[in-house]
């Protein structure tokens, strides 16, 4: 190593006597003059004490610089922001949430392309910061490796965040008291770690291990655990290996790679929200991919894991049977993957699983493909006369594969919220609750206040919801969003009225408003655009570039 320079970016920063001043900034953060000559990894932590999924991960990056520094190179340590939909939701601050994943994509981008590193190491822990952090690395595409932070620990009784969000539902039914509902809200969450179920942070943990940017069973490991602080260390070495062979996101995050990581995310039955995710890092990344894709390659796949919120299990139990190198490679031997795929181990995907245990006798958490819980995909993309652009619903088939019933419209997810709580939905009622959209909100908020609400009144199989907002990882139900065009748009949905028939088919992949279409047309034609809710800062710039959810949301395209 000592006889090649591997400095792609960081020479140009530390070199020459020019660069003198540069150098001198930089001893003062702990270079010593060896450390010139190596090449700086950008370690970019989401610490923070904000949410409990990022509360240790300044730890994480401490062992992540270490074992930088003991394969040669000389980490630097960032951050980069997060925020906590857990926290947020059901609030005008929620609206902040899907915004967060740009700002984290222009930090790592604006941070390491400006110091000059020479590759990326990137720790993430909850929904939004992990595709942030991953487009980000796109854009620069230097040598660079995703870590997960890791899943939390359940809490008594095997309870979690949505445990308590169902609570808040079932104490406005009568059915939860004001000390069990105390209980719940003391005891869910017992410490540091992401969500427990296969929620969006680890539905997103798991994609990206299946798209082959992190190390093996990175997406599967406690967050207080030995293996996680093992997988920080391991990361200095795989990085230096990364650089030596100049291997970059664009060598790994290919076609086939994302079909990968949809696959997975379709066995594991995971949120809704990757659809949104995966589509915004292949449109970093510059590959192509579309929400159709998402439809044909569901045809092929299963569902298979019982994983909550649909499900019975957890992350954390999943993890104790093997997580989800198994899964991968009973689906690479069905020949479901494509096992050639370049990974940043420097492996291939089928090289990574060659010498992995099967599951052990007698589980259930994951099922076999000849008896799935759903055999095809639980997510369902839906077009119709009331999103011609397409919407995106999660039916694992527990909640029924069809449902009608008559419109009751509200103009935000409070409004909604409050119709749960105080009664006024019934059986049979499609809820409607738009102007949430990306541009609409602005922000697309997650309906996870409302859809809780639902189940935990025991409305689950009785009323669905469609949106132009989106969904919690721990939704569930039946429950259909990113609705395109968005209302804000004049999308069909703007014009839907209380009363109005509404079909939703999930075999025929079909969402209808029973109107005529000139119905539809004469009240669109009387349709007046709102004014925007927001004209200065980070809510109005959003709303100003970002594009349709069927087209991920992203804010960079027509630059």
């Amino acid at each position: 190593m000592a006889d090649k320079d591997l400095r792609k970016h960081s020479k140009i920063v530390v070199d020459g006597v020019e660069q003198a001043p540069s150098r001198a900034m930089l001893r003062a953060v702990g270079f010593e003059d060896a450390d010139f000559a190596k090449p700086q990894i950008g370690i970019c932590s989401t610490w923070s004490m904000v949410t409990p999924c990022n509360m240790h991960i300044d730890k994480l990056a401490e062992y992540v610089n270490q074992g930088t520094d003991d394969a040669g190179g000389k980490g630097i340590i960032y951050n980069a922001i997060t925020i906590s939909d857990g926290i947020s939701m059901g609030t005008e601050g929620m609206k902040y949430s899907l915004v967060s994943r740009e700002v984290i994509a222009d930090s790592v981008e604006t941070v390491s392309g400006c110091m000059g590193h020479d590759a990326i190491i990137a720790i993430g822990g909850c929904d939004k910061n992990m595709p942030g952090l991953m487009m980000g690395i796109s854009r620069l595409n230097r040598p660079s490796l995703f870590i997960y932070g890791g899943t939390i620990q359940p809490g008594p009784n095997h309870t979690n965040i949505i445990s308590v969000f169902e609570a808040v539902g079932g104490h406005a039914a009568g059915k939860v008291s004001d000390i069990e509902l105390k209980q719940i809200e003391d005891t869910a969450i017992p410490g540091p770690g992401s969500c427990g179920g296969m929620y969006t942070a680890n539905t997103m943990a798991s994609a990206i291990e299946a798209l082959g940017m992190s190390l093996p069973n990175s997406s599967a490991q406690d967050a207080i655990s030995d293996e996680k602080v093992g997988d920080c260390l391991s990361a200095g070495e795989a990085i230096m290996h990364l650089i030596e062979r100049d291997i970059k996101p664009s060598d790994i995050m290919t076609r086939p790679a994302f079909e990968n990581a949809i696959k997975v995310t379709i066995a594991l039955g995971g949120s809704t929200n990757a659809v949104l995710h995966l589509l915004a890092m292949a449109h970093t990344m510059g590959v192509e991919l579309e929400l159709d894709d998402f439809t044909r390659i569901g045809k092929t796949i299963p569902m298979v894991a019982d994983l909550k919120p649909s499900g019975k299990y957890l992350m954390s139990e999943l993890i104790k049977i093997g997580g989800i190198q198994p899964l991968m490679k009973i689906m690479l031997e069905m020949d479901l993957l494509d096992g050639d795929c370049l990974t940043v181990t420097g492996k291939t995907l089928a090289e990574n699983l060659a010498t992995v245990d099967p599951y052990p006798e007698g589980q259930d958490i994951i099922r076999s493909f000849d008896d799935p819980i759903k055999k095809d995909s639980h997510l369902v993309v839906l077009r119709g006369n009331l999103a011609p652009t397409g919407a995106v619903a999660k039916i694992t088939g527990k909640e029924g594969l069809s449902f009608t019933g008559n419109a009751r419209v509200f103009e935000s997810e409070e409004d909604c919220l409050k119709g749960i709580l105080d009664g006024t939905v019934v059986k049979d009622d499609v809820l409607v609750i738009r102007y949430e959209g990306p541009k609409g909100a602005p922000g697309m908020r997650e309906m996870l206040s409302p859809t809780s609400a639902i189940m935990g009144a025991g409305l689950g199989e009785s009323v669905a919801l469609i949106t132009d907002g989106r969904f919690s990882g721990g939704s569930h139900g039946f429950v259909v969003g990113h609705v395109t065009p968005e209302a804000i748009e004049g999308g069909p949905i703007a014009i839907v009225q209380d009363g109005d028939r509404i079909s939703i088919d999930a075999e025929s992949n079909t969402i209808t408003l029973d109107l005529s279409e000139e119905e539809i047309q004469a009240r669109l034609d009387g349709w007046q655009k709102p004014e925007p809710r927001y004209t200065r800062g980070v809510l109005a710039k959003y709303a100003a570039t970002v594009t349709s959810a069927s087209e991920g949301a992203v804010t960079d395209k027509y630059i």
